[in-house]
């Protein structure tokens, strides 16, 4: 930019003086015919015109190089025609060859040296208005690009903290629980549950960062006992909100890995129970090649249903959880290719539809 506006500079500087020179030559001439005709005509040549000229200063002078009139102070050197340094532009014209006693005649350009300050002022309003829309695109553009890390170091601090609430509570039930030496079948099955929430935690990280990595066999399983066999383990959690579970599932073989399926399974199962209320239903259907988990929980607003499958995406505070588990579901739906719709109203529920 700073070359590119230097050669324009010296371009501009260029063409101003080509220009002012050849005014300035165009003036000296027409007052050298001026003067000629005046004396040939023997008419009197009106000097006033040229000395109240605001543009430029203009002397006449003699055969031996005395000033006769003019309103130019500068010491000439009269053996060089056309003489410039940036302050001054002077020419030195002698066509009138002693036509009324003038032998000589000098100007001095007034508009050259503001013309170039002027130059160099819009260059730099240029050079000013260029780079601070630079800034300005840059710092947007930075802004812009820089939003979507802000948002992930966000997103992966509230992860951090989740992740530590969330095996802190699973963690505190058992040390708790076996404090008392003679426990209790309550405390036993509380046991259980929260070491299978560690378990849960700990599985639901491994195939979100390990994932891709492990070779899996794919087996074709009845989806109904698995489904039904997963249900038992989240008993205490259905106990807990009271809530009726409507099965109308059918026997249906689908070539899937079993773990991969169970995470899929666990995860819509147990937001379904997280978010619902008390006392409230949840409805699991299996039929015609799609499986079907309703529930009558607080929904999902419509604005936030394009953003729930994103990693460490919560679109409520209101239970535990740390952002993980829809994004597990879609990754495994990617995998099979299973397709997954979502329909879901506030303080109504959420449907959630897999079409295997």
């Amino acid at each position: 930019m700073l070359i590119a506006l230097f050669f324009y500079y010296q371009n501009e500087k260029t063409l101003y003086l080509d220009l002012v020179k050849s005014n300035m030559q165009n003036i000296v001439s027409k007052v050298s015919n001026k003067i000629i005709m005046s004396h040939m005509l023997d008419v009197e040549f009106d000097k006033n015109i040229y000395l109240n000229n605001q543009d430029y200063k203009i002397s006449f002078y003699d055969k031996d190089k005395n000033l006769l009139f003019g309103n130019l102070n500068e010491k000439l050197n009269f053996e060089q025609n056309f003489y410039n340094d940036e302050e001054k532009l002077i020419i030195v014209d002698s066509s009138t060859v002693g036509h009324l006693g003038i032998w000589y005649i000098a100007l001095k350009d007034n508009s050259l040296k503001e013309k170039i300050s002027n130059l160099k002022l819009n260059i730099f309003l240029i050079f000013l208005i260029f780079y601070t829309i630079i800034a300005i695109v840059s710092w947007s553009l930075a802004k812009l690009f820089l939003k979507p890390i802000k948002n992930e170091r966000e997103r992966l601090n509230n992860f951090i903290k989740d992740t530590t609430h969330e095996l802190n509570t699973p963690i505190s039930a058992i040390i708790m629980s076996c404090e008392d030496d003679n426990l209790t079948k309550k405390q036993l099955d509380r046991i259980k549950f929260s070491a299978k929430r560690v378990s849960e935690i700990y599985k639901d990280l491994t195939y979100i960062f390990l994932g891709n990595i492990e070779k899996k066999s794919l087996d074709k399983i009845d989806l109904s006992k698995v489904i039904k066999e997963e249900i038992i383990n989240f008993e205490p959690m259905i106990a807990r909100k009271r809530l009726k579970i409507n099965l109308n599932i059918e026997e249906f073989f689908y070539e899937i890995n079993k773990d991969d399926f169970i995470r899929l399974f666990n995860n819509l199962f147990s937001n379904a129970i997280k978010y619902n209320k008390t006392d409230g239903n949840i409805d699991i259907i299996l039929q015609n090649r799609e499986l079907i988990i309703k529930d009558s929980g607080i929904g999902i607003s419509k604005d936030k249903i394009k953003d729930i499958f994103n990693r460490y995406y919560r679109a409520t505070n209101q239970s535990g959880g740390f952002g993980l588990g829809l994004n597990i579901v879609n990754m495994i739906c990617k995998t099979y290719n299973i397709k997954i719709d979502v329909q879901s109203s506030e303080n109504i529920g959420s449907t959630f539809t897999l079409k295997l």
